[in-house]
């Protein structure tokens, strides 16, 4: 009978799929028979969001989106119009919005479709779809299971801000006018759990989750409860610094968001606008002669895998760092031609970054290697200057002496200079994060300032 279910909830999309393209279809269409040229975009979702607090349900809520955004191109001069309402004069009206937009912009010559060469006409099946018949009983289930577990882990959990679980499907089409057409399924579910520590009136929060294209490979509710309330015991009764300098390590989910600075100052839209610490860098060595990272936007389902950007130009295999050298910019058809350059695929952003590491043994390996210094489990604050590189950020974590934890700490400020943190990584550990579109370890850096007492 769940075949037979999960053969119908798949039928129904790839139904959905057919007729989102024949909405791109005739979009552009009618933007070609006024003269322009035109891409069209149309993602739809829907699915199913639950979530419970103190073994309660708090929330069942049942998910169903879309819109179609056309951009048209009239020479040089572009209007964007879109809509959810996916009706035949729906989307002729948006089509003439946009048109009409277009006739009173500016002249633009970066403007325009990607170069035909780059487009994907042929898009590989990348597995990104996953079906699963969950009923609400059974999500409601796993949320109060994953709760549960945190709640009864240990005495010392007095509070829940709830656990919740998702499962979402979405069709994703796009078209344009060199006769691209090409659409596919994908899946998302997660569980997560988030709970409050107490000791001596003093509390802390701390949270987990999981998350996968495919249901069956999430983790156990009792895992994500039970490491939710670890994490959260573990911050109990914070000591602060005093301010020194001291070797830092960025845990696996916190050194994603440090090598997204690099992302960030490679990407065409910031190097056009001269809003980066890495102006002038490509060919030139940003990190240590060992580092490498490379894009795989092909890797079987995973959750940041696209066979093609948000222009429709094909995704491809390419070096990022190679023995610490910079090997390519973040192009865009866009940022490309401000450049001098072509698109090579960035239009959304980043598909899978695998950092290389070169340390064994997980984050142990690397705490012995630090010997004595500072874990950052959580960084908050935005003081990042992406043009001058300075990096100044609020951080909590754990003091490590003798390579082992001591203690937690919070109310502490790391700092320093984007650029010199880069080129002074001494080791990045094979903990990788698989959760997030940069898959790397935790990455021990040789030296930071540490702002606490």
């Amino acid at each position: 009978m769940q075949q037979k279910t999960l053969k119908k909830s798949t039928a129904l999309l790839r139904q959905q799929e057919q007729q989102l393209r024949d909405a791109v279809s005739l979009a552009i269409e009618i933007a070609q028979k006024a003269g322009a040229t035109a891409e069209v975009g149309v993602t739809k979702s829907g699915g199913l969001s639950v979530s419970t607090r103190l073994r309660e349900i708090e929330n069942v809520e049942f998910n169903n989106d879309g819109a179609l955004g056309i951009s048209v191109y009239l020479g040089q001069q572009k209007g964007n119009a879109s809509t959810s309402d996916l009706t035949p004069d729906a989307i002729k009206s948006t089509v003439q919005a946009a048109l009409a937009i277009a006739k009173y912009t500016s002249p633009d010559d970066c403007t325009g479709l990607a170069d035909k060469e780059l487009i994907a006409f042929d898009a590989p099946d990348l597995a990104l779809y996953h079906a699963a018949e969950i009923e609400v009983d059974h999500a409601v289930q796993l949320a109060l299971e994953t709760e549960k577990a945190a709640l009864e882990h240990d005495v010392r959990i007095v509070n829940s801000e709830g656990a919740s679980f998702n499962a979402h499907t979405g069709v994703r089409v796009y078209g344009n006018s060199h006769g691209m057409l090409q659409s596919y399924l994908s899946s998302r579910y997660s569980l997560s759990c988030s709970v409050i520590a107490e000791h001596n009136e003093q509390l802390e929060r701390d949270y987990e989750y999981t998350v996968a294209r495919d249901i069956t490979q999430l983790a156990q509710p009792k895992w994500v409860g039970e490491h939710a309330a670890q994490k959260a015991i573990a911050r109990l009764q914070p000591q602060k610094l005093a301010t020194q300098q001291a070797p830092v390590i960025f845990l696996n989910d916190v050194a994603t968001g440090l090598i997204s600075h690099l992302a960030a100052a490679i990407s065409g839209s910031s190097l056009y606008r001269k809003a980066s610490f890495l102006l002038d860098h490509l060919g030139k060595q940003v990190l240590p002669d060992w580092f490498d990272i490379v894009e795989r936007p092909h890797l079987l389902g995973q959750l940041a895998s696209t066979p093609f950007d948000s222009e429709g130009v094909r995704t491809q295999d390419m070096d990022i760092i190679r023995n610490g050298i910079l090997q390519t910019y973040l192009l865009t058809s866009y940022s490309g031609r401000k450049l001098g350059m072509q698109s090579n695929g960035h239009a959304g952003g980043i598909h899978n970054w695998l950092v290389k590491a070169n340390s064994s043994g997980k984050l142990t390996a690397l705490l012995r290697q630090m010997d004595r210094g500072l874990l950052v489990t959580e960084v908050m604050g935005q003081g990042v200057n992406p043009v001058s590189g300075d990096y100044s950020r609020g951080a909590a974590g754990f003091w490590v002496e003798n390579g082992a934890i001591q203690y937690p700490v919070a109310e502490i400020t790391i700092a320093g200079q984007l650029p010199e943190m880069l080129r002074n990584i001494v080791a990045v550990g094979d903990d990788i994060e698989h959760r997030s579109n940069i898959q790397t370890g935790s990455i021990l850096l040789e030296n930071m300032k540490i702002s606490g007492n």
